[in-house]
């Protein structure tokens, strides 16, 4: 089987051009964003997983469940591709056509997503503190913030923008130690 970024590639292309051949404006974008988001939140549900098997279920019920429990689907262009995705049986993709989507739309907008993972929760003067920082790394980018706790990174932090990955945590650093001690 093919690898989902495969897969998900055509669907978000195909979204984010749609989009701007009728010439939708930036909240449109964000709005069809927070659609396909809504989409696939519902779509990774174990219970809808369950469904998509079901051959008693036909397409057309599938589609209505999914945006019945969205709420109104907004985007007539979020619609139609869903319809496109169930026909295709490539639901288990939408996560991923939204996460590729959501880089189309940045790199049309010049901004670029910084996924920032820590030990413990920031203020909000710390994550302003440390976008500043990231900022004068990153030069000419704006930089939206995406923050996510793990603990398993003991202290510190990650920051991932586009491919570089900046690593500041404890566990990566107690692994450079134990590397050069055992060496």
């Amino acid at each position: 089987m093919a690898e989902l970024s495969t897969i998900a590639r055509p669907y978000a292309h195909g979204l984010f051009e749609a989009l701007t051949d009728r010439k939708a404006g930036a909240e449109d974008v964000a709005k069809a964003l927070e659609c396909l988001d809504a989409v696939a939140s519902v779509a990774c549900d174990p219970q809808v997983a369950t469904l998509v098997g079901d051959p008693k279920l036909t397409d057309d019920q599938l589609f209505d469940l999914i945006a019945e429990t969205c709420g109104e689907l907004s985007s007539p262009e979020v619609s139609k591709l869903l319809r496109v995705i169930i026909e295709n049986d490539r639901l288990e993709a939408v996560s991923e056509i939204a996460t590729q989507f959501r880089e189309l739309k940045n790199a049309s907008e010049g901004v670029a997503d910084a996924y920032v993972e820590t030990a413990f929760e920031l203020s909000d003067a710390e994550l302003e503190d440390l976008m500043v920082k990231l900022a004068q790394k990153f030069p000419g980018m704006k930089l939206s913030p995406v923050v996510t706790i793990n603990k398993d990174l003991i202290g510190g932090l990650t920051v991932r923008v586009g491919d570089q990955l900046l690593d500041a945590s404890i566990r990566t650093r107690l692994a450079q130690m134990k590397t050069t001690l055992t060496a």
